[in-house]
């Protein structure tokens, strides 16, 4: 006990030591020495729990001078000991008021530079913490820097900023709840510690009209930004079920108010911010830049536009079909990245802006615009690669959503393009139903030139034809080989040869050399090659001993997973029942066409 106590009173008065040595020195007089003493001096009195008397040294008024200049040099042994402490231990209660007096009577510049070394040093699981314990003191000290104030709080926002990004954003309803490291709250308690400097640029505004001091408003729109690309783009925004409080719609909330505050919001939604972007020599660090201010104005959108943030400020004068049009980069964006949380925003923000609008009210001149030729394509890419079933249904829905909103020739434009980039045999036969529907409006409801006569004439010589000839994987192909089987059906039987409105049968010839021709000759090659592998693969099973053999079959040019041989065989009649499938469609529609041509010439004579 002796022991303990004399290596109490040596810490003590160690620095009780070094503090009436320096108040006795002018300030310009401190040396580096003093400045080290006093240091070592300050943690070995918080390392060995004597918190309450350095804090009766920093509260005497003999010691402020000391203190102005030197305290700054805790705050690493300071934000230590805080953690090292539980929540309702006395000592961890003086050490955070040592926080405070600190923020204080601290040269403000100093300190600054202190904090912010702190908190770029944390790192893992105490970054939330770190940052949340140093928000008050830090903005104590912004609110006191006279010189390169606006640069100081955007230095301390994106240091911030900068140091969350790694951790990962709670998306489930649970994790969100259980906020593991603390990454919602502390979210909310920046925007808390931001709303002083927010307050600032308004009153500057409201003083004057035309407000000159950009620095600040530009630091606080770059903050926002970068909010906006985390945590918001990858969040959970949807109301959730037992949240009362959602925190990323609380920060989604703040964030957008910023942005209408300064005056920016409703600039941004609109307007690229071409001219405002930092010059860069280095060109990878501009498309880094061009990059994370796309994924920000895209996230500002969907907020906006399906979430409803800030759309009380929202002027209610433009057009569905300029909104979609100012919408479709920020859809693009989102529709190139692969992460649900992501992809999901982007198809919300498109669903959202094609049900505003009336079928058949978009014009065809949009597909001009680079957009509206790619966001389709990109929709394709999700319905036929991405894993996830939902998004695959979801964009399906919404091409067709899409396809709804042109004018007859747009649909006509979009699936021309469609069927020539798709690249899958799925999305081409979903193509040509839509043809198909599209053919029986134009014949039976109201009359229209892109679905009949020459321009559709046109389109069947892309919609009724093989990609390869005779030489089609037929089975890789089945679905657009039977939607254009259906198609020629029901044109064959919609259109008679005398009226011949649609033009099929002036370009009978044709099809017929281009698609049913070559379509007998695979179904024979194909039938013929599977009928033989499964006569082969009967009379190896016999040979063998178990029907249990494992070995491997190709289907469509690929290799499938190791199977039995009853397996294989299963998979080979199901291919010889898609083939029998279009054999039928195929037969029916040559019937068709016989009869119909024989009916013609019989009334010809």
């Amino acid at each position: 006990m002796p022991e303990e106590h004399s290596q109490t009173v040596m810490a003590v008065d160690e620095l009780q030591a070094i503090i009436q040595r320096c108040q006795i020195l002018e300030e310009a007089d401190f040396k580096g020495e003093d400045f080290n003493l006093f240091q070592v001096a300050g943690q070995k009195c918080l390392e060995d729990g004597y918190a309450a008397q350095l804090l009766e040294v920093i509260q005497n008024e003999k010691n402020k001078v000391i203190i102005k200049n030197m305290g700054w040099n805790l705050i690493s042994p300071l934000v230590r000991c805080i953690f090292m402490y539980k929540q309702e231990d006395d000592k961890r209660e003086h050490c955070l008021r040592i926080l405070d007096q600190l923020a204080q009577l601290c040269n403000p510049k100093e300190l600054f530079l202190g904090l912010l070394e702190q908190i770029e040093q944390t790192s893992g699981e105490q970054v939330c913490q770190t940052v949340m314990l140093l928000l008050q003191p830090l903005q104590t000290v912004l609110l006191k820097l006279q010189n390169k104030k606006a640069y100081s709080v955007g230095l301390s926002l994106a240091m911030i900023m900068n140091q969350l990004t790694p951790l990962p954003v709670p998306y489930t309803k649970q994790q969100i709840q259980e906020d593991k490291l603390g990454l919602c709250q502390c979210c909310n308690a920046v925007v808390d510690f931001a709303k002083p400097f927010v307050n600032e640029v308004v009153k500057n505004m409201e003083k004057s009209s035309e407000y000159n001091d950009m620095e600040l408003k530009e630091e606080l729109i770059k903050f926002c930004m970068q909010s906006l690309k985390y945590p918001l783009l990858a969040a959970q925004l949807e109301h959730l079920e037992g949240i009362e409080e959602h925190p990323f719609r609380h920060f989604a909330t703040e964030i957008t108010d910023i942005l209408w505050n300064v005056g920016e919001l409703i600039p941004l939604v609109f307007v690229h911010r071409k001219g405002k972007s930092p010059h860069w020599e280095n060109q990878e660090f501009a498309d880094i830049e061009r990059k994370n201010s796309a994924d920000s104005l895209a996230c500002l959108s969907y907020l906006m536009f399906v979430q409803h943030f800030g759309v009380e400020c929202f002027p209610v004068v433009f057009s569905p079909s300029y909104l979609l049009l100012c919408n479709m980069t920020h859809i693009e964006v989102l529709l190139k990245r692969t992460e649900e949380s992501v992809l999901s925003k982007g198809l919300d923000l498109f669903e959202s802006c094609l049900l505003r609008m009336e079928d058949n009210s978009l014009l065809h001149h949009y597909l001009e615009l680079r957009g509206f030729i790619n966001v389709p394509q990109d929709l394709v890419k999700i319905m036929t690669l991405c894993p996830m079933e939902h998004m695959r249904k979801k964009s399906l829905n919404i091409l067709q959503l899409f396809i709804d909103k042109f004018d007859t020739e747009g649909k006509y434009t979009l699936f021309r393009c469609l069927l020539k980039t798709s690249n899958h045999a799925g999305v081409e036969g979903y193509i040509i139903k839509n043809i198909k529907d599209q053919i029986h409006l134009a014949l039976t409801e109201y009359d229209n030139i892109w679905f009949t006569g020459h321009h559709l004439i046109s389109l069947l010589d892309l919609a009724l034809s093989l990609p390869e000839g005779a030489e089609t994987d037929l089975l890789q192909n089945s679905d657009r080989i039977l939607a254009s089987l259906n198609l020629l059906r029901y044109l064959v039987i919609k259109d008679c040869e005398s009226d011949n409105q649609t033009g099929v049968w002036t370009t009978l010839g044709k099809i017929e050399q281009n698609f049913l021709k070559p379509l007998r000759v695979g179904l024979n090659m194909s039938k013929a090659h599977y009928e033989a592998e499964i006569k082969n693969k009967k009379e190896n099973r016999k040979e063998a001993h178990s029907s249990n053999t494992v070995c491997s079959v190709t289907v469509s040019g690929e290799k499938m997973p190791a199977m039995t041989t009853g397996m294989q065989l299963q998979v080979l009649h199901s291919a010889l029942f898609t083939f029998d499938l279009i054999e039928s469609v195929l037969a029916r529609v040559e019937e068709l066409i016989e009869v119909k041509t024989k009916a013609a010439m019989d009334e010809n004579s």
